[in-house]
């Protein structure tokens, strides 16, 4: 580790590309859904795997944030 960084710098960084990459290809799904006549089922299976993608970086946050807070103790 570099000078300064605890892991949970790391894992704060993991985590912020993760929820922008789930963003930019949720976007991509919808407007590939529209542009090619995707049903609205095929786009709901998109949805539903984004939701799951963003659900899973708010668990990954509320740890980060739990372990700073046991940190400071």
């Amino acid at each position: 580790m570099g000078q300064g960084q605890r892991p949970s710098n790391k894992a704060s960084r993991r985590l912020a590309l993760v929820i922008a990459g789930m963003g930019v290809l949720w976007v991509c799904s919808n407007f590939a859904g529209s542009y090619l006549g995707w049903s609205n089922r095929t786009r709901a299976l998109f949805d539903l795997a984004a939701l799951a993608g963003f659900g899973w970086a708010f668990w990954i946050a509320i740890g980060i944030w739990r372990s700073r807070q046991n940190d400071k103790d």
